[in-house]
């Protein structure tokens, strides 16, 4: 079973990809940085889905094995000894198991909420650095309007060249 984190961190990391692209197309630093920021997110999202579905078929694995060996162990030698003592013994290795599933588990969640924290704080400062940069252009446009125009005249002339080519 594929978790939801999985599935909801893709969608934002292709999302996140499609919105830096467009941005990047279109000229606008706004849309490349948030969509930059969108696809860390969605991928941390990803990983962290990931890494709880891993651990929760390990998990599983081991408590199937336990059970296994429990039961293998409990034919054995169940004529030997008791058969309560090798029950009691193989509920006891299936509850560590369990236990050790919840500490993993619990381990996987903080980590997946540690890095999404990451990945938000890191789509908030980018947000932020993003609207001080587009402040200084601006004011930068404003003070040298001339050479703003020849600047992007020349970019748009260059772009043209690369797209087009000399022909």
């Amino acid at each position: 079973m594929v978790d939801t984190d999985r599935i909801t961190g893709t969608a934002k990391e292709l999302g996140g990809k499609v919105q830096g692209a467009v941005g990047d197309l279109t000229g606008s630093r706004r849309d490349s940085v948030e969509g930059r920021a969108r696809e860390a997110q969605g991928a941390a999202e990803n990983v962290y889905g990931q890494v709880k579905d891993t651990v929760r078929d390990a998990a599983e694995h081991v408590a199937d094995t336990a059970r296994d060996i429990g039961g293998k162990v409990r034919d054995a030698v169940g004529n030997i000894v008791g058969s309560e003592d090798i029950e009691d013994r193989a509920r006891r290795a299936q509850g560590a198991a369990g236990d050790t599933y919840d500490r993993a588990e619990r381990s996987v969640r903080s980590a997946g909420r540690a890095a999404y924290d990451r990945a938000e704080d890191a789509y908030e400062n980018g947000g932020r650095q993003l609207r001080r940069s587009g402040s200084a252009a601006t004011n930068q446009v404003a003070e040298h309007p001339v050479a703003a125009l020849l600047v992007a005249g020349l970019l748009g002339y260059g772009l043209g060249l690369l797209i087009h080519g000399r022909d």
